[in-house]
């Protein structure tokens, strides 16, 4: 290379961007695209049967209608990806799929029936710090219930997230787990945390009980008190409670039900919210709560759902401040090695509750919803891990490729291809610009089952050539020498093209036969 062309290729490689994926998405090709499709299908499914509706909303809203809960709107980039309209409006890309469930009910309100049952499914996005097993853009299912006061709909979305998880395999290795922030407020009161002056230890609080099933009792204990240094150093203040306090929370997330305990009957809930009564005192909110919750536990138990599928548990908190009663969440039991080589639960795959207030924030009218959401990405994680055959299936074929071998023919090669997909049959038309060679190479990775080839002579014979790839790859295995391989001609035949569609669609009903068939 000469100098000149040595400067003039350092000048191009200098102007060329280098590719880069920004941080905290994820670029996703064509198998996992359809083994995630075949997951969301059942989900869909079974949404569809309890009688909920599809809705597809815009992934931009006014910022506004995200509502005081999710983003700040002093700050309406933060937390948020938020941008100004020619008309100096904020928009936002949507950050859960409930805000825009609600903006949509109040604007529709007089035109769909109510209760309005629906489910979305969609990308959302979160302008946060991206690390390990958190993005900027993930995929969420959701399925809500509007205009129902009634528990009755808590309790049947309790029943739909565990049929979906049954219908996906994971019958068994879940609970359904229900609290009411109702409970929870009732306690506050109890222990004189009741009223706004008290919001950010009553958070304190919540996030402390929340930490259960990872800190244990002791480590609540700490932090619902004076705080917690954690292995590393680090110090997280306490809520500051007096002992009195702390013993009836602790006592609040510390009952637990088990099977053995008579947790699969119904008389055994009663012993159990007996129990929460002591915890909320004389609070009419924390005792609405327990009736409210016992009800859902009722009307599980009746429709079949046993304690080993739904129960009630203290420590569902659910972090969101629009929630306004009952709560649950849809944790995965089966055990994994976590970053730190601990065995411990998966955990939770989906969550929700009851939204009493946020359609209301756009009508005059209260306007009761409850709703839950499936964390699409972290459940098909879950699937992987059980190996489950809806995202392990065998990848399937890619198309029958018919090979250009005379350019100036190339009619006639769109010709055989057209009369393939006339047929049902996913096929293409090679068109790039390498020999057979090549052209054998790129089909065998886009998984072809069959490549159709045509040379002058089969033209004028009114003929084409079928190669069996996949019978042609076994036979080959077995042939030692090229000449050999000439000989055998191994799964190549010779048709004419009026019976093309037929055999092709003979070899690949052979590998690949249709259920039924």
């Amino acid at each position: 290379m000469s100098k000149a062309e040595k400067v003039k290729a350092e000048t191009v490689k200098a102007d060329t961007l280098k590719p880069r994926l920004p941080r905290g998405l994820l670029d996703r090709r064509a198998d996992a695209i359809a083994a995630q499709g075949r997951m969301l299908e059942v989900i869909r499914d079974t949404f569809t049967l309890y009688g909920f509706e599809a809705l597809e909303t815009p992934f931009i809203e006014y910022t506004e209608a995200l509502g005081k809960f999710l983003p700040d709107l002093d700050r309406p980039n933060e937390g948020v990806f938020s941008f100004q309209d020619d008309d100096e409006s904020w928009l936002s890309l949507r950050y859960d799929l409930t805000a825009p469930l609600a903006r949509f009910v109040a604007e529709n309100f007089d035109a769909i029936p109510k209760p309005y049952r629906s489910f979305r499914n969609g990308y959302v996005f979160r302008n946060e710090k991206p690390g390990p097993g958190r993005f900027r853009q993930f995929m969420q299912f959701d399925a809500d219930i509007v205009g129902a006061g009634s528990v009755a709909a808590d309790a049947e979305i309790c029943m739909m997230a565990a049929d979906t998880l049954d219908r996906l395999g994971l019958k068994g290795q879940y609970l359904i787990k229900v609290n009411n922030r109702k409970v929870l407020d009732g306690m506050m009161e109890a222990i004189g945390l009741a009223g706004p002056d008290q919001a950010g230890r009553r958070l304190t609080v919540l996030r402390a009980i929340d930490k259960l099933d990872r800190l244990g009792p002791d480590g609540v204990r700490l932090l619902l008190g004076p705080g917690r240094k954690d292995e590393s150093g680090d110090f997280t203040k306490g809520a500051g409670l007096d002992e009195a306090a702390i013993e009836r929370i602790l006592a609040y997330v510390s009952f637990q039900a088990s099977p053995s305990d008579g947790g699969d009957r119904v008389h055994f809930w009663e012993q159990f919210f007996r129990s929460w009564s002591d915890v909320v005192g004389e609070s009419e909110t924390g005792r609405e709560g327990i009736a409210e919750l016992h009800a859902i536990m009722r009307l599980c138990a009746a429709a079949g759902y046993g304690h080993d599928q739904i129960r009630a548990d203290p420590s569902v908190v659910r972090g969101l401040e629009y929630y306004t009663g009952p709560v649950y969440e849809a944790e995965l039991t089966f055990p994994v090695t976590n970053e730190e080589g601990q065995v411990v639960r998966f955990g939770s795959v989906a969550g929700g509750g009851r939204y009493d207030g946020l359609v209301g924030r756009f009508r005059s009218e209260p306007v009761p919803a409850t709703g839950f959401s499936i964390g699409v990405s972290r459940l098909f994680s879950a699937l992987q891990l059980v190996k489950s055959p809806l995202v392990q299936g065998a990848e399937g074929p890619g198309p029958v490729v018919v090979l250009v071998l005379d350019r100036e023919c190339i009619a006639e090669y769109q010709r055989l291809v057209a009369a393939l997909r006339g047929a049902g049959i996913r096929a293409e038309l090679y068109l790039g610009g390498a020999g057979m060679k090549a052209q054998m190479k790129y089909a065998d990775r886009r998984r072809a089952p069959v490549a159709v080839i045509q040379g002058s002579n089969e033209r004028e014979a009114g003929e084409v050539q079928i190669k069996d790839l996949i019978e042609g790859a076994r036979a080959a295995e077995g042939i030692a020498s090229n000449a050999e391989w000439k000989a055998a001609r191994p799964a190549q035949f010779s048709v004419p093209e009026g019976e093309m569609v037929e055999r092709v669609r003979e070899v690949l009903a052979r590998h690949f036969p249709q259920p039924g068939g």
